[in-house]
């Protein structure tokens, strides 16, 4: 289709009148562990990853606040219907005069963006890009960008910036106890997603809303799914399942897929648009780590209100889910430095979090540490694993105790999750 210049620089010209909308907002500075002048100061594409709606757009549009960029939405099939990178390129110049940088937004919607990326690249523009597709950083990001990124990894909001949202300070809670118990008891239940922080009454239709529209779109559409039903049933199944050990193997007899193949492809595409994610069980043998049933999570306990087809709620387990979000936010992943384990006797450990080839902390999760046949049970099996994986860092985080347990020459941390 031939787009005229007249065409393309009105679809632009909007998309800046949005940016400036946008811009004129007031936000919550989120913490994202990096400085932003050293981003901003490198040659090397700034990409910002992570879910949808948890404000990576913000975020970049906040690093760029101060400075003249340039901002192209690909979320906007306005702009994809017409697309022409030869034009946008001319439009940009009369769009934004004299631009330095230029904000590529959930640029993973554009065909072939990696090549145009890398072509931008290699014309020396200084580009942040945001998206919401994890194999951005696998299979497509890892080849032809190689080397040529540092990336942000961005997820709803922390305790601590759910705090500072609500004006109290975590790291001072003592004049203040009951309103953060109720803070705590809000987040632990309705999660973090920026949009419904301030508007609780409106998290559950709009997180129920968000979970289809990145099942039905981010995933059965991009993927071209036909048995969309089937992979609706999965999800569902796996938001109701949170913190428990799934197998492709019995999910298919389950939920009556014909294919085995199939449910590991489907688990595949629900955790590219980062909505779950699967924990595997740790083992010095690869093969048997690949063998075994893995754990499954969601990005954001308030999904699991807004979704799950359960009858009450399981605090321990959302718990847990949040302790695993908050160690995906300190920097482990799946792959190589987060497990959990289950010892020669059946006894578990939530999480093992390695670094290099050295195990160097288990971390129990207990909602409640009150009755003493709970805290037996916890400690012994904690104290059974680090026995066979060799850690004596020990920790169990419970909802609000905070004390030490001296066992069996093991000296184990409890600690509540506001101060994990």
């Amino acid at each position: 289709m031939k787009v005229n210049l007249e065409t393309m620089k009105t679809i632009l010209l909007n998309q800046r009148k949005e940016r400036d909308e946008l811009m004129s907002r007031p936000y919550l500075k989120r913490s994202i562990g990096q400085d932003v002048d050293l981003l901003l100061g490198s040659r090397l594409i700034k990409l910002i990853t992570g879910p949808r709606r948890v404000g990576k757009s913000t975020q970049a549009l906040l690093m760029l606040r101060d400075k003249n960029f340039a901002y192209l939405n690909f979320d906007n099939l306005a702009l994809l219907d017409v697309w022409d990178a030869d034009l946008v390129m001319r439009m940009l110049d009369d769009v934004y005069p004299g631009y330095e940088y230029i904000l590529l937004d959930e640029v993973q919607n554009l065909a072939a963006w990696d090549l145009w990326v890398s072509e931008l690249y290699r014309m020396g523009k200084n580009l942040v890009i945001t998206g919401s597709n994890a194999k951005m950083l696998s299979s497509e990001m890892a080849t032809v960008l190689t080397g040529k990124y540092l990336q942000v990894e961005m997820l709803p909001f922390s305790l601590e910036e759910f705090f500072d949202w609500n004006g109290l300070d975590l790291r001072h809670l003592k004049e203040e106890q009951a309103d953060a118990s109720v803070l705590m008891d809000d987040y632990l239940r309705n999660g973090g997603y920026p949009e419904v922080v301030a508007s609780r009454l409106l998290t559950r239709s709009y997180l129920d809303t968000l979970f289809d529209s990145i099942v039905w779109k981010d995933v059965a559409k991009r993927y071209n799914v036909r048995h969309t039903t089937s992979l609706n049933d999965l999800a569902m199944y796996l938001v109701s399942n949170i913190c428990s050990p799934v197998s492709a193997n019995e999910l298919a007899g389950e939920l009556g897929f014909s294919s085995v193949n199939t449910v590991k492809k489907f688990m595949d595409y629900l955790h590219e648009p980062y909505l779950f994610y699967y924990l595997s069980r740790y083992d010095n043998k690869l093969r048997l780590m690949k063998k075994s049933p893995r754990k499954v999570y969601i990005v954001d306990n308030g999904f699991v209100a807004a979704k799950a087809f359960v009858l009450s709620d399981n605090l321990g387990h959302l718990l847990e889910n949040q302790v695993f979000v908050e160690l995906l936010r300190r920097g482990y992943d799946t792959d190589k430095t987060l497990f959990y384990y289950r010892s020669r006797n059946n006894k578990e450990v939530d999480f093992v979090l390695r670094k290099g080839v050295r195990i160097e902390r288990l971390v129990q999760v207990c909602y409640d540490m009150g009755n003493l046949k709970t805290e037996k049970r916890e400690v012994d099996s904690l104290i059974e694993c680090a026995g066979e994986l060799k850690c004596r860092d020990l920790v169990i985080v419970t909802h609000g105790e905070e004390r030490v347990v001296e066992k069996e020459g093991y000296r184990i941390q409890i600690v509540p999750f506001s101060g994990f």
